[in-house]
């Protein structure tokens, strides 16, 4: 059984920061951006045969009851080779993992197996060595694969798909390709995550406006705020690893929908494939698609919260903010105008969430008026999903890339501070009566800063005292933004022992060494 699931045979998705063409142009097709490998190549690494129908054409392995061939236009309609060869690594796992247990079972010979065997470790070899010929006329990955393998051994290879139908083996290549995407997605939000604390960690004590309604508010810790990203994108793979769990059950066997009488084991194939179990119900396995839905919607959100970190970050790093400057190695310029210096990456970050909740809703759409069990509109699955996830790993890999590549602007941030009252509520934290009635003195307070153009921390103490005699002169303890970030002290807050509290808990969950920022 270990045979099945070797290392060398385990997937392994190539998402190289390095190998991502994040701006390649919007009109590019998606099926020139998959190669098989899984890197994001701007052209396939193999090439699909597009083959004409003739009289010679070859004969379809489901083609016993047809007197006629499909014509070209229905062929190239319906065929799938050209996205889901994506699936070839978990295709093969899977017909492995199958004929090993026709084997055990005793549904084909020891000899046949292991000719299997041998025929699709020579035909991953062909693939991974760019000499396999992908065609058309063979539909999908499945065909393309089973046929090329009747080529190589000849007849055993007709008795590989004993007890198992298209509908079945497609989820499961799909199942364990989804799996190991996530697995690729939840290291990239980790690489993204260690960014921020290492930007968090370069910048101790640095105070920035806290906004409400993009307004300013309170003061925080940009530590604190980074952390806050830290947080989210927690979540975000505390619901992929969810979903994995989820996802992580093996429709093998259910065959087209009603199973088999074929005396199969399909607890012996989902332990191969290193599932939890098999799907209990055989129409559910193969009509299930709530696992992509699941993920796409996980990514869905993990593309909001990019989105708007890439929002900030836009914000800041403009004229009007000037907290940022992205380094050139992260910016763009302008065509026409000689001066700009552009954050094009948070940019197009924000902009490319819209094609990961397209993704999402195109699943939706498409799964909305199904009726039980497989129908051929499912084939349509695949493209989004590979969209998202390729989407998605491009926007944490240049997120984490802009992350490393910014510097903060100590002093324009300094400068910004005193504007918009950001000590009022510790001020009316300070008084210690009923907050409505300390929420009412200080709004006069504002009011009269207002009019003289100064700050809180700026009235004399008969000032503040003119509009309520509870004020003493310990009150400049709580006012400017300094006095007010040593003040909070509430978990999870803003002031400075939570947030140092806070980053050696990450820095430890992470294994960060601080030697390095």
């Amino acid at each position: 059984m270990e045979s099945l699931v070797s290392a060398s045979s385990r997937t392994q998705l190539l998402f190289s920061p390095a190998a991502v063409l994040f701006n390649q142009a919007a009109t590019h097709s998606l099926r020139s951006s998959l190669s098989f490998n899984y890197t994001y190549s701007a052209e396939p690494k193999h090439k699909t045969v597009l083959c004409k129908m003739s009289a010679s054409k070859e004969v379809k392995l489901w083609g016993g009851r047809f007197e006629e061939s499909v014509t070209d236009a229905v062929e190239k309609f319906t065929e799938s080779i050209s996205y889901d060869k994506a699936l070839y690594k978990h295709d093969i796992m899977g017909s492995k993992a199958h004929a090993s247990m026709l084997a055990k079972q005793g549904l084909i010979s020891d000899s046949d197996k292991n000719s299997i065997l041998r025929g699709l470790d020579e035909i991953e070899r062909q693939i991974e060595a760019g000499k396999f010929m992908w065609r058309t006329d063979r539909e999908d990955v499945h065909m393309n694969i089973e046929a090329a393998l009747t080529d190589i051994i000849g007849e055993p290879a007709k008795k590989l798909h004993t007890a198992r139908s298209r509908n079945d083996q497609v989820l499961t290549d799909f199942r364990l390709w989804c799996r190991d995407a996530i697995d690729t997605i939840v290291r990239s939000i980790q690489r993204l995550q260690v960014a921020l604390v290492k930007l968090a960690l370069k910048n101790e004590g640095l105070i920035v406006p806290g906004y409400t309604h993009l307004q300013r508010a309170q003061p925080v810790l940009l530590q604190h705020l980074l952390l806050a990203y830290v947080e989210q994108l927690e979540r975000d793979a505390g619901r992929l690893q969810d979903c994995r769990v989820r996802m992580n059950f093996c429709p093998l066997g259910a065959c087209a929908l009603a199973g088999t009488g074929l005396p199969i084991d399909r607890f012996m194939t989902a332990e191969a494939l290193e599932f939890t179990a098999p799907m209990r119900n055989s129409i559910d396995a193969v009509s299930d698609r709530d696992f992509v839905l699941e993920f796409l919607s996980a990514n869905s959100i993990i593309a909001i919260h990019l989105s708007r970190l890439g929002e900030e970050w836009v914000l800041w790093a403009s004229e009007e903010f000037g907290f940022i400057t992205p380094s050139d190695s992260v910016s763009t310029g302008s065509s026409i105008m000689p001066q700009k210096k552009n954050p094009d990456p948070m940019e197009l970050v924000r902009g490319k969430s819209a094609r990961v909740i397209g993704d999402l809703v195109t699943l939706l759409t498409l799964c909305k008026g199904l009726p039980l069990a497989y129908n051929r509109d499912l084939q349509e699955d695949k493209e989004p999903t590979f969209d998202s996830v390729k989407t998605i790993v491009g926007m944490l890999e240049v997120s984490a890339e802009f992350a490393q590549n910014i510097t903060f602007n100590v002093e324009r941030i300094k400068k910004a501070l005193p504007a918009g009252y950001l000590d009022a509520t510790t001020l009316a934290d300070y008084l210690q009566i009923p907050f409505r009635t300390s929420h009412d003195i200080v709004g006069k307070a504002v009011a009269l800063c207002v009019s003289k153009e100064c700050q809180l921390q700026d009235l004399s103490l008969d000032e503040m005292r003119s509009l309520n005699p509870v004020f003493d002169k310990d009150v400049y303890e709580y006012l400017g933004v300094e006095n007010a970030i040593r003040k909070f002290s509430s978990f999870g807050s803003t002031g400075s022992a939570c947030v140092t509290e806070q980053l050696h808990s990450w820095v430890a969950k992470l294994g960060i060494n601080r030697s390095s920022c």
